[in-house]
């Protein structure tokens, strides 16, 4: 398979450099130049398929070139091995066609642990055969960064640096990275908030000249097509447990950088019946907004309940506008151009075709804090803030009754005890087993100016791989 860029001019890529490259040289994002596509005889022989096989039988045609079949097997069996349900992404129902995909059972106890184990596994392999060394940076607003040093961190090519808003995430966040120690690990609390992270990041990759020689930058955010891929898997996985390919369920997903729903996007353009994706936000409400007027703008990033939504530029919504736009590099280059100098407006045939598939509702603290109150009374079931703003916005659809609903319950509760505290449930969540100690280990992270210059420096004088 091969990879093109959003942007158009960019050069047509394998796997493995997709794997090895963050934005594409002409400031776009990658997507595959095709997507494989399933019949309903071939999601019907699916439906038996743990996830693992599951996950095998979706991403070989992605890989193509890279890994063969047995290669692709081994990684991802050793991937979902360290995930402590045996059902690795469980569903558990909360009333009539209500459901959640609980999305936390690896390492971080978040949705991202699906794709940076397997990210993390694919780049040892790659690097090995290659014999190169790489830099891994990052920025998070929460999760990403210990599911990126989870995923990474025994990998002997790599160094990571991962940038996260100082004091702008949660103590359990915070100290699951932090906590993770070693010469090739970096964590950098930057005096700023997650845009001027991203931002930094973004610049970082546009110029590396602050790496030696023989070093260059690998994405780990979701930026990185490996990212969107591995996430594909657990939509056909739900889809099949509630009667796909014979009856389409629809899809709550807690929203800020848009890569996660759009995995779901691509899990329907590749045959899964997908009745309607959800676009759940806090109150730093760009991508509902966007589908209300057609207005992409900026707006004063707000710190919420829900850190790891508090993000004001949505970066992969840019690959759903590729689509939107017939797949039009000039005419996404254009608009991302005029996007890099204020708001924009997208056409009027453009947001017709998204709101075919999407919808969009926006939850602010008090309703997040009273979702996860009410569900608990209701059922005994507790959600983190993130899952309480997408199954808020499941039950907000006019459609709930009529078809079963799958909220995507992206992180463990414990991770955020201070809503769980607000939301005034009478309990608390607890770390499982394997994070008991966490407040008892050491930290280790260095406080940087939000300035990229004194980043890029430390950068450079930390490479220990």
């Amino acid at each position: 398979m091969r990879y093109i860029s959003t942007r158009g001019t960019a050069p047509t890529l394998s796997f493995e450099e997709v794997l090895l490259t963050g934005l594409a040289s002409d400031g776009g994002l990658y997507v595959p130049e095709s997507l494989p596509s399933f019949s309903v005889s071939e999601l019907e022989e699916m439906a038996s398929l743990d996830y693992p096989s599951l996950a095998h039988r979706i991403l070989l045609p992605f890989v193509e070139g890279a890994f063969n079949s047995e290669e692709l097997q081994s990684i991802i069996d050793e991937t979902y091995a360290v995930f402590r349900h045996s059902a690795v992404a469980p569903l558990v129902q909360l009333d009539h066609n209500q459901w959640v995909l609980e999305l936390f059972h690896g390492p971080t106890l978040a949705f991202k642990d699906f794709a940076l184990q397997l990210l993390g596994r694919l780049l040892d392999s790659v690097l090995k055969r290659r014999g190169e060394k790489v830099v891994i940076m990052g920025a998070t607003s929460g999760d990403t960064g210990s599911a990126a040093i989870a995923g990474c961190q025994r990998c002997d090519n790599i160094d990571i640096f991962i940038l996260h808003p100082h004091q702008r995430v949660s103590e359990v966040q915070r100290r699951q990275m932090t906590t993770l120690s070693g010469p090739t690990i970096h964590n950098l609390a930057l005096q700023g908030n997650f845009d001027d992270c991203q931002a930094m990041v973004k610049a970082s990759f546009r110029d590396q000249s602050f790496l030696p020689d023989g070093r260059s930058l690998v994405a780990v955010n979701s930026i990185n097509w490996a990212r969107i891929m591995a996430q594909i898997v657990y939509y056909f996985y739900a889809g099949l447990a509630l009667g796909a390919p014979h009856r389409a369920a629809a899809y709550s997903v807690p929203t800020g950088n848009f890569g996660d729903i759009f995995a779901g996007y691509l899990a329907s353009k590749m045959g899964l019946p997908v009745a309607q994706l959800m676009i759940a936000t806090n109150r730093n409400d760009v991508l509902h907004r966007l589908l209300s007027s057609g207005d992409y703008a900026r707006q004063t990033l707000e710190h919420t309940l829900s850190p790891s939504m508090d993000i004001s530029v949505s970066s992969n919504f840019e690959r759903l506008m590729f689509d939107l736009y017939d797949r039009d590099g000039g005419a996404i280059a254009g608009l991302m151009a005029a996007f890099d100098d204020g708001d924009i407006a997208l056409s009027e045939g453009a947001m017709a075709n998204a709101r075919k598939m999407f919808a969009s509702h926006r939850v602010d603290d008090a309703e997040t804090l009273a979702c996860i109150s009410e569900v608990w009374d209701k059922t005994g079931y507790l959600l983190d803030p993130h899952s309480a703003i997408g199954y808020a916005a499941a039950l907000s659809s006019k459609q709930k009754s009529e078809l079963p609903w799958v909220t995507l319950a992206t992180a463990h509760p414990a991770k955020f005890p201070d809503a769980i505290g607000q939301a005034e449930v009478g309990t608390s969540a607890h770390l499982p087993p394997h994070l008991a100690d966490l407040f008892e280990l050491d930290e280790h992270f260095d406080v940087l100016p939000n300035d990229i210059a004194a980043v890029q420096r430390f950068m450079s004088e930390h490479l220990g791989a």
